[in-house]
Parts: C-alpha cells; structure tokens; sequence
C-alpha cells in the first residue's frame, strides 16, 4: 500500500531542557524507539517547550493543525507537581479524551514502579491527530509505548491518517480483519 509519509510530533515538555540546563532524552528515546518500530515512511517533528501550559498548548495546535502530524507524543509534565501540565494542555486541545491509554500506560509502568499511580499521562483527538503522553523518563517511554503502539496505527486509520506499518517482529499493530 503507497500512503504518504507520515508526520508525527514529538514534544519535550521541560523547564530545564528549554533552558539548555539539562540534556533533552525524553524526545531522543521517542524518536529512536519510532525508528526501531516503524517501517512505513515518516518524518519526525520535534519540538522542545518549557512546562507553561499556552505555549504547550500553542505547539500541539501547531503540530495538529498546521504541521499536519498524524500522531503527536510528548514526554515529561505528568507528575503530580504544581508545573507539571501537559495533561491539561492536552486535554485542553483535544475534542476527544481517551483515557484507555492512561489507564494501560499506568498498569504496566506499575509492574516497575510503585509512583507510577502519581503519572497523570492521557490521550485525546484532535481533529485528524492523535496525541499521547508518556513519562519523562527514558526508560519509562519505551515501556509505556510497547503496551500502547499496537492500538495506535489503527486509531490513525479510523481518523483517515496514513497507513502505518510496524516491524511485526518488535510491535504487531492490530487491525481488524476485514470480512
């Protein structure tokens, strides 16, 4: 199947990183994990913003709405700390919430970590894109992501995205079998 390439955002969400005290790793470890699972062509567009939530409002409208991104992921302001608001700014942007991702990411990050009840991480539709927070923490990301990316290219299908195909040996994507 020919579809186009895909684009998908990826946003670090921290004071630190945005002030270049501290090295971004959340937005390398999506974009690795991605360049590991995906097959299908894609182009990342990365965006790195300090724990404000109208500027991480502003970027994911940005990347929804003008950068035509099928899937948007941010990583870090989850937690339960007074800056932590991307879940707001998410839900903020959204039509649609889809909690079911938080509820799994949370499940399996408890398998390592008993804070994991204090992540905040959601997803929601906007428009054509769907958006996903993760953890900040390397580590974290590619767990969360594992339990998660299988539901993904299929929602970017029921939204009239591009087709995304995975390695099936790393991540079998579920689609329904046609009848």
């Amino acid at each position: 199947m020919n579809s186009p390439v895909a684009r998908i955002g990826i946003v670090t969400v921290s004071d630190r990183a945005s002030r270049g005290e501290y090295e971004d790793l959340g937005g390398p470890a999506i974009r690795e994990w991605l360049e590991r699972v995906l097959q299908s062509p894609w182009e990342p567009v990365a965006r790195l913003v300090p724990d404000e939530q109208p500027q991480v409002e502003a970027v994911l409208r940005e990347l929804c709405d003008e950068q035509g991104c099928c899937l948007v992921v941010t990583t870090g302001g989850t937690g339960p700390a007074a800056r932590d608001i991307t879940p707001e700014a998410t839900e903020a942007v959204c039509e649609k919430m889809m909690p079911g991702f938080g509820e799994l990411m949370r499940s399996v990050s408890l398998q390592y970590v008993p804070t994991a009840i204090l992540s905040r991480q959601t997803a929601g539709i906007r428009g054509q894109t769907l958006l996903i927070n993760l953890p900040g923490k390397p580590s974290a990301i590619g767990d969360c992501l594992e339990a998660v990316f299988p539901a993904v290219p299929y929602c970017i299908d029921l939204l009239e995205g591009p087709f995304l195909e995975t390695d099936e040996a790393l991540i079998k994507a579920f689609r329904p079998k046609k009848k």
